[in-house]
């Protein structure tokens, strides 16, 4: 640990942080609040953060960026594979490594296969983060936290710290952000101030159709939506033209996504053009169209070609 004669500033802190956890665990919510802003979608359905996405807590004396993985899964598919790859790749370069467990869901077998997975990444510090805990009672909070500290000394040795936090309702997100910043190395700022995330417009915006996209549909479709952005380009009187393509694996998805006469993806549209426009702070057009791509997530060629 660096120190400092009184009277001095503290050292610059800048690094890496990764959230991880099982599906659904909070990991892009609790990243959106940390940071302050949107910068990676949401959704009730598992399995809905596909892109490792980077957020930065800008602070005085120290800098954070955090990094939202998909939820690691045993993988039913080549998608599902190419998804851990990414975390995994990820695990391996950050400095602290975030499980997340929900306040509301009893830790199981999917918990452990995180937590030993961890256990083979000896360079970052762990933290645990109990999510969620508005869904939770005061005594489960405090269960689940016990849980949570009991697998850290199974499998890793203990757990840094172990925090619990509600994302939706915003209590103890700053004591998470604190905790992660005291544990990050000595270090410049790596991003210029006031830049929340690095990920391209076009792939923002893609997950931002998605996230509409996703809202309200059948279980099976939220894991067969992929979304491109074709083209942005500047149309009349500064209206910004967007060309998305929503692709899905079977003509029955087609039908799902469109809706009867068009009026879902019509509504896709309008919700999914007003979070774009808040992103981007300009008007947008959205022409959104659906193609069929037939079992995606197993053909490599294609999961190449959408981005995968």
């Amino acid at each position: 640990m660096t120190e400092t004669t009184p009277g001095t500033p503290a050292p610059h802190r800048s690094g890496f942080a990764c959230l991880v956890g099982r599906p659904n665990a909070g990991k892009s919510t609790l990243t959106n609040a940390l940071v302050g802003q949107k910068v990676a979608i949401t959704s009730s359905r598992p399995q809905t953060t596909r892109h490792t996405v980077r957020g930065v807590v800008h602070r005085p004396d120290a800098q954070l960026v955090l990094v939202d993985t998909p939820g690691l899964h045993r993988p039913r598919t080549l998608l599902g594979q190419r998804l851990n790859d990414r975390v995994h790749e990820t695990l391996a370069e950050v400095d602290i490594v975030a499980l997340c467990v929900p306040a509301d869901e009893k830790i199981g077998p999917g918990d452990r296969f995180i937590a030993e997975a961890l256990g083979k990444i000896p360079r970052s510090t762990k933290i645990g983060l109990v999510t969620k805990t508005d869904k939770a009672s005061k005594q489960q909070v405090a269960e689940q936290l016990l849980a949570l500290t009991a697998l850290g000394e199974q499998v890793l040795g203990g757990f840094a710290d172990v925090v619990p936090a509600s994302a939706k309702t915003g209590e103890q997100v700053d004591t998470v952000a604190d905790v992660l910043l005291s544990h990050l190395p000595v270090g410049p700022r790596l991003y210029p101030d006031g830049e929340l995330t690095d990920e391209p417009e076009a792939v923002m915006v893609a997950e931002l159709v998605r996230e509409a996209a996703l809202e309200g549909v059948r279980d099976e479709l939220p894991h067969s939506l992929a979304v491109v952005v074709e083209e942005m380009t500047e149309g009349e009187n500064g209206v910004l033209q967007v060309f998305v393509w929503l692709y899905v694996e079977r003509d029955s998805q087609k039908g799902i996504v469109i809706g009867k006469g068009g009026a879902r993806l019509k509504d896709v549209g309008t919700r999914a053009r007003r979070s774009v426009e808040a992103l981007l702070g300009t008007r947008v057009h959205l022409d959104l169209r659906v193609k069929v791509a037939k079992d995606w997530q197993r053909d490599p060629k294609q999961l190449q070609r959408l981005g995968f």
